[in-house]
């Protein structure tokens, strides 16, 4: 009945959506239509003619347990209704994992099930928790977080290292606080010459053109060097290369196999932007930070990691947007979201255009969204219609 009744108010509000309790078939795409290079290819998607909203969602075998949600399903389906109505930011999908399980699975406009989606500055989270692959294989310490980069970038020209260059560590680097301060016009210039940007090259010009760096000038400021040099101390310290190293010891032991993660002309992943994962992987990587870098129950990640990287390292500053609320961890953002007078805190990774990963450690769950257009609302949508539904059932003791 109460699938009926919201799908009737979608005919009158002239919404297109299939809205069910299990047995909807996901979008799909051929995605071989599409070549190897998929960057950029989500523009050429005809979008949906109808969205599909599923409180009981599918088993894929894709590593992802699935649930079904009672109670709180008629206030996310109206709100996914809504969403098909562009009453809010246009979503590409949300979906919503509680208690390690998929329980809400929607997709609109350009979202697929199997068509990984442009992850923009998420992606830097991605590149930390990379890192803390690393650290949990033995290839780095947590102490080593501490330690200067140059100290694992060897082959640096020292003689041309700027002032305080051996001040950078990762936890400098991957907090948006190195200090480096290269002027954007001569950033760009240094940037034309792609022969110099191979190997380490790159970290070569961050450290050697950049004012000096000083205590001072170790603040947080959001930048591209700062993840290219943390992507860039990975190469050097894993065995192979950090692409294959991704690749084989984290996005195959989660089974993430529909991905695209484009590298940079020096030849490792674009660690600040550039990667492209499915909704469905987004999931993942949320229920693996909301684990404790457990997976299956397999230790992927140290908790200690996981711990500093989603906590308080730096603050935020912009001058177009407040940050009042926010802190940053290693490439991960932290906010409290408010339901009455208890505040949840949201871990995530962000991405421009719309890409979230949270997860609600108090609330055991996860919620991936993708989008294809900057809003500042989806924070306030989460905490104003989705946390409520799920913060009452567990208190009611009737989560899904």
């Amino acid at each position: 009945m109460i699938i009926k009744k919201l799908i009737a108010i979608g005919l009158m509000c002239g919404i297109s959506a299939s809205v069910s309790a299990g047995g909807l078939q996901a979008p799909e795409i051929n995605i071989a239509d599409y070549g190897s290079d998929l960057t950029g290819q989500e523009r050429s998607i005809p979008k949906l003619k109808k969205a599909v909203i599923d409180t009981a969602p599918a088993d894929r075998k894709d590593g992802i347990p699935v649930g079904e949600i009672d109670v709180i399903k008629e206030s996310l389906q109206q709100l996914a209704l809504e969403i098909v109505d562009n009453q809010h930011t246009p979503y590409d999908s949300l979906l919503i994992a509680q208690n390690n399980k998929l329980v809400f699975e929607s997709y609109y406009s350009l979202g697929r099930v199997n068509f990984p989606h442009p992850q923009a500055s998420a992606t830097k989270a991605y590149t930390a928790l990379a890192i803390g692959r690393a650290i949990q294989l033995g290839y780095l310490t947590m102490e080593d977080l501490d330690k200067p980069v140059t100290s694992f970038l060897k082959g640096l020209d020292r003689k041309q290292l700027v002032k305080g260059a051996d001040l950078v560590t990762l936890n400098h680097a991957m907090s948006m606080q190195s200090g480096i301060r290269i002027a954007e016009e001569k950033l760009g210039a240094l940037l034309e010459n792609k022969e110099q940007l191979t190997g380490k090259k790159l970290a070569q010009i961050y450290l050697s053109h950049s004012k000096p760096i000083t205590s001072d000038s170790q603040t947080y400021l959001y930048q591209g060097s700062d993840p290219m040099i943390a992507m860039l101390v990975l190469d050097a310290v894993v065995p192979g290369t950090a692409s294959d190293f991704i690749k084989e010891e984290l996005l195959e032991k989660m089974g993430i196999d529909i991905y695209h993660w484009k590298e940079a002309v020096n030849g490792v992943p674009q660690a600040g932007s550039r990667a492209m994962m499915t909704s469905r992987s987004m999931v993942k990587w949320g229920t693996l930070v909301l684990n404790k870098g457990k997976w299956n129950g397999h230790q992927l990640i140290p908790e200690a990691y996981i711990a500093k990287a989603t906590g308080k390292v730096a603050v935020p500053t912009d001058d177009e947007f407040d940050y009042t609320n926010f802190s940053y961890g290693y490439f991960f953002w932290r906010t409290p979201l408010k339901v009455g007078d208890k505040k949840y805190i949201a871990k995530f990774g962000w991405g421009g255009g719309g890409q979230y990963v949270i997860s609600i450690e108090d609330l055991d769950l996860v919620i991936a969204i993708t989008g294809h257009r900057d809003d500042d609302k989806t924070l306030g949508l989460i905490e104003q219609r989705i946390l409520p539904a799920f913060a009452s059932s567990a208190l009611s003791g009737t989560a899904g």
